[in-house]
């Protein structure tokens, strides 16, 4: 069957890579509102491509902000359904001045296609839809059922899309959900990203005298709300990095040997990470590298402290507040309100005498895990191993993708991201191209997978 899906793939390339450019000259800029009519018509195309391929139920759905595009197969009994998730909408172009050519005006060189879009997220979304025409058209049927679940307000946090799968959770309900949003390590050299960290945001406010007071008649007697809140924050963590705060770690998922093993390929030179920052040493929680304390375990950072008189000179006060405002990154299967939870505790115990403390809870985004022993996530390394010659290396992100998360809670199926971008695509940057040997690469990769699931759900 592969060999049938490759060839169809070679027979049809112009015609698809032809395709890619059409969908990347759309410029559907979600962050701008004179580009509505460019969202619109960008979403129309999705939902054309979608039935062209042969899917079908295809719904272009409202939401609060820019629509959804919804399409269904489901026509293989006994078979697992996969929900495909993709975005439609790009970043803005700017500054136009950088790049070589026009960003919506697409082009080849070098067998890469330059473009806004090409790699984030329309090359590697498209991949999909060809993935459906080519099962169809050679085999008149897919391996697995098939939904489609593609936004356009991706690259503005998302932030209808929770609300529209709570209300729709039962139309996209899946067995495994999967996008291709995200990097390999290199050329040739694929990764699945299987764990994203969540985040914790507030804002800790200190109150001492109902005024700013006069250093020299209240110095020593009164209490200092800065000094009171310098007191605090570091109390929130140990002398050898480790966070402090009762229960902090209490969920924290401790990493495999196996995971650990893995990480080791992809680990930066911490001495040129110090060189290239400029600092004499690196710190963190002892016993874990700069890959895993950056990945995979949990943080409190203090993102910034203010107080008093900020203008020219000295101003010698007591002053009468003190605000410093906090960032937690979190770990599977850490939840953001108990973590700040236990953290409010610690605050109000550790608060000196002679202030008041407020905080106003302010970000939250669940941490994602999908286990690299999932018989998904087996799957799709086989599927990668097969097409490009190499078992992927396991690969987690320090940073958050809060919709991942709330696809897999939401829908109650794991998640797996196939990327097929590369770093250096510029993504968010001018110049964004995609390395068109990862279309065909993808294209067969994807194919694998579906025909894996398929016959795993069969033993």
């Amino acid at each position: 069957m592969i060999e049938t899906l490759k060839s169809y793939y070679k027979q049809q390339r112009d015609k698809h890579i032809e395709e890619l450019m059409q969908f990347v000259r759309i410029p559907s800029i979600s962050a701008v509102a004179e580009h509505q009519p460019d969202i619109i018509r960008c979403a129309e195309w999705t939902a054309a491509s979608l039935k062209q391929a042969g899917l079908e139920n295809i719904e272009i759905m409202p939401t609060d902000g820019h629509p959804v595009v919804y399409a269904d197969w489901l026509h293989a009994p006994g078979q697992p359904t996969v929900l495909v998730y993709g975005h439609y909408d790009v970043q803005p172009a700017e500054p136009l001045e950088l790049w070589s050519t026009p960003p919506f005006e697409p082009v080849i060189r070098d067998e890469k296609l330059f473009g806004r879009g090409s790699t984030d997220d329309k090359g590697q979304l498209l991949l999909y839809v060809k993935v459906v025409e080519a099962f169809l058209h050679t085999n008149g049927s897919l391996p697995v059922n098939i939904k489609f679940c593609i936004e356009g307000e991706e690259e503005i946090a998302s932030k209808n899309l929770p609300p529209f799968v709570e209300k729709h959770k039962d139309k996209l309900k899946a067995d495994v959900i999967t996008l291709s949003d995200t990097q390999m390590q290199g050329p040739g050299k694929p990764a699945l990203m299987y764990g994203l960290r969540g985040l914790a945001g507030f804002e800790i406010t200190v109150e001492g005298a109902n005024s700013d007071l006069h250093s020299g008649l209240f110095g020593g007697a009164v209490q200092n709300p800065i000094h009171a809140l310098s007191k605090l924050l570091s109390s929130f963590h140990d002398d050898d990095g480790r966070v402090a705060v009762k229960g902090f770690y209490d969920r924290v998922i401790e990493l495999s040997e196996k995971e650990r093993e893995s990480f080791k390929q992809v680990e930066p030179d911490s001495n040129k990470i110090r060189s290239d920052l400029q600092v004499d040493t690196l710190y963190g929680e002892k016993g874990f590298s700069f890959y895993e304390q950056t990945t995979s375990r949990p943080t409190i950072e203090i993102t910034s402290v203010s107080g008093g008189f900020q203008g020219e000179g000295i101003k010698p006060i007591i002053p009468s507040r003190a605000i410093a405002k906090v960032a937690c990154r979190l770990v599977a299967a850490q939840i953001p309100d108990e973590i700040m939870d236990t953290i409010e505790t610690h605050i109000h115990a550790h608060t000196p005498p002679g202030v008041k403390i407020s905080i106003d809870r302010q970000l939250r985004g669940n941490p994602f895990l999908t286990p690299i022993d999932e018989p998904v996530m087996i799957a799709a390394s086989e599927a990668y191993e097969e097409s490009y010659g190499t078992w992927p290396v396991y690969t987690r992100s320090g940073g958050s993708i809060p919709i991942v998360e709330v696809l897999g809670r939401l829908v109650d199926a794991p998640v797996v991201l196939l990327g097929f971008g590369l770093p250096g695509e510029n993504l968010h940057a001018p110049n964004e191209h995609f390395h068109l040997e990862n279309w065909d690469k993808g294209l067969e990769t994807i194919s694998r997978f579906w025909l894996k699931l398929a016959s795993k759900s069969e033993q």
